[in-house]
């Protein structure tokens, strides 16, 4: 799979696509897809609590003409909804079931990659982590572990949230 190469911006906050030598960079790998997949924000349902005052419930609006707009099976999420929900948890307190939300909205932002065989297997790791000189965890560390069916093997990304912030660290895929 080649896609053009997204890079995280920190100090911006957001994607951008990456230039090398004048041209846009392209991406062999899984990077691009996961960043869309995880730091994209979905649609939140109309029953889901949001995070700010108003009702904004975001969402890309290509969502609502996606062919394949249908629940996976077990649960009422779009199988074909674009991104993650994660930023319905950037003013939670980082908990136990916080931690657990964390997975299941990557959980379900990646199952796509196993639906549609670019994938074997994903595997996600979520983990608290706590910033130097916090007393308190405030940072996700979210690590996301692909398998490939007929590529490269398997590869690990990492990446760290700050939730209150929105705020991204994103590492470089490693072999796993």
């Amino acid at each position: 799979m080649t896609d053009l190469a997204l890079v995280w911006n920190a100090d911006a906050m957001a994607a951008d696509l990456l230039l090398a030598n004048g041209q846009l960079a392209t991406d062999d790998g899984m990077r691009t897809a996961i960043l869309i997949s995880l730091f994209t924000d979905a649609r939140a349902a109309d029953d889901e609590a949001l995070p700010e005052d108003g009702g904004d419930r975001r969402g890309w609006w290509g969502d609502a003409y996606a062919r394949d707009a249908r629940p996976d099976a077990g649960t009422a999420r779009d199988r074909s909804r674009i991104g993650s929900l994660l930023w319905l948890l950037s003013r939670s307190k980082i908990t136990a079931q916080v931690l657990a939300q964390a997975k299941q909205a990557c959980d379900d932002a990646l199952a796509w990659l196993v639906r549609d065989g670019i994938a074997a297997a994903v595997r996600v790791v979520v983990e608290a982590q706590v910033r130097t000189g916090q007393q308190t965890p405030d940072l996700l560390a979210i690590a996301v572990e692909v398998d490939r069916p007929g590529g490269p093997g398997r590869q690990r990304f990492d990446f760290v949230w700050e939730a209150s912030t929105a705020t991204l660290a994103a590492t470089s895929p490693e072999p796993a």
